[in-house]
């Protein structure tokens, strides 16, 4: 098989990181694998295998105005249909609706190409602007197949678009997770841990979790607060834990590349989000064994968490409910070791294989 995978960049992200993870199996099955980004390599956050190309077009600048954006999609289109010419691929896979939507422009009119578009989030939760939520409408058409994380998402791209063929198809997870740059060693403590990773952002939610924790600090003295990962709202966040006096309780290191370690380090896992797509961290904890929490967002987290059974799902934005279940986890050490033992069996449920298998099949439908 010969791939062509075309996504924004591949800087610290989850759409990223299935990019990756994909490119990666598939090269090590002695694939052709091409990755196509608009960003510089030097965002790159994602280590690839030695097999696979990699191409940065450096066209990621910001548009200014309409007619600059113009100018520079027109660009962007041009230049990836010049590379699907040279490469020639098999098959093209978009990742992210602005991937989706230039690539099915790009490809227009290239004789034996397929090409697919895989949603990573679900779209009415982050809907795009007028020009854009008209493109993805019309332009979906073009492509062979449209992917998506859930039912829901499926449900929406059928009646919100020309898709001619939809799939659903969750992320894979990868265990155990292989460390890369930058590496930053959890502390040796005998402290407990409830970890949470994301962007600081506000979809992740980590205000929310912040007033948890303030909450429960007084009564789970031994318990720490760590946020992995980086973003906008780093100042506004780091602000609140000092108007909390919680500095020496919430930690803000970064975006690390040893996940796997602060996965073995950490006691509980808790996923605060105001919305997800099919969240790959919660997926990664519960394959180290951590239980979960996690607020039951429209999709996502109640496809991984089985509600009492691996982990406990309460109602997005409900702060006193999710402090409550905080609550029960932290105090109940047999409760967590009780979830743990069921969450590993995400290793099987969302393997490699089997996902891959599910790409498989599409590829060997649409060829």
């Amino acid at each position: 098989m010969k791939l062509f995978i075309f996504i924004f960049s591949l800087s610290g992200g989850g759409a990223e990181r299935v990019a990756a993870n994909l490119a990666n199996y598939w090269a090590q099955k002695g694939w052709d694998i091409t990755v196509v980004t608009l960003a510089s390599r030097k965002l790159d956050f994602y280590e690839l295998h030695p097999a696979v190309e990699r191409v940065a077009l450096e066209l990621s600048g910001d548009s200014g105005n309409v007619l600059i954006g113009l100018k520079q999609n027109f660009q962007r289109i041009f230049m990836l249909r010049r590379v699907l010419r040279q490469i020639k691929p098999d098959i093209a896979l978009g990742m992210m609706t602005g991937a989706n939507v230039l690539l099915a422009l790009a490809a227009l009119g290239l004789s034996g190409l397929r090409t697919i578009g895989a949603e990573r989030i679900h779209p009415p939760q982050m809907p795009l602007d007028y020009l854009w939520e008209t493109l993805r409408h019309y332009s979906y058409r073009f492509l062979n197949a449209v992917t998506v994380l859930t039912s829901e998402g499926e449900v929406w791209i059928k009646n919100n678009t020309y898709a001619q063929k939809i799939s659903l198809i969750p992320n894979a997870v990868t265990y155990p997770l292989l460390a890369q740059e930058p590496r930053i060693k959890p502390n040796a403590t005998e402290r407990k841990i409830l970890l949470a990773v994301g962007r600081l952002d506000k979809q992740k939610g980590f205000d929310l979790l912040i007033e948890c924790l303030a909450n429960l600090s007084s009564k789970y003295p031994d318990w720490d607060l760590i946020i992995l990962g980086e973003g906008s709202l780093r100042s506004a966040l780091e602000k609140k834990i000092h108007d909390l006096d919680l500095e020496k309780r919430i930690f803000l290191p970064g975006s690390v590349g040893n996940m796997g370690e602060w996965y073995e380090s950490a006691d509980l896992y808790v996923m605060s989000s105001r919305f997800e797509g099919f969240p790959n961290t919660l997926v990664e904890a519960m394959a180290y064994g951590l239980p979960a929490v996690s607020f039951d967002c429209d999709t996502g987290p109640r496809d991984i968490i089985r509600h009492e059974v691996d982990g406990l799902l309460v109602p997005v934005g409900d702060t006193v409910v999710l402090t409550t279940a905080l609550d029960r986890l932290m105090g109940d050490k047999e409760l967590r070791i009780r979830f743990s033992k069921y969450a590993v069996e995400v290793r099987e449920r969302f393997s490699m294989e089997k996902i891959a298998g599910l790409w498989d099949q599409l590829f060997k439908e649409i060829l």
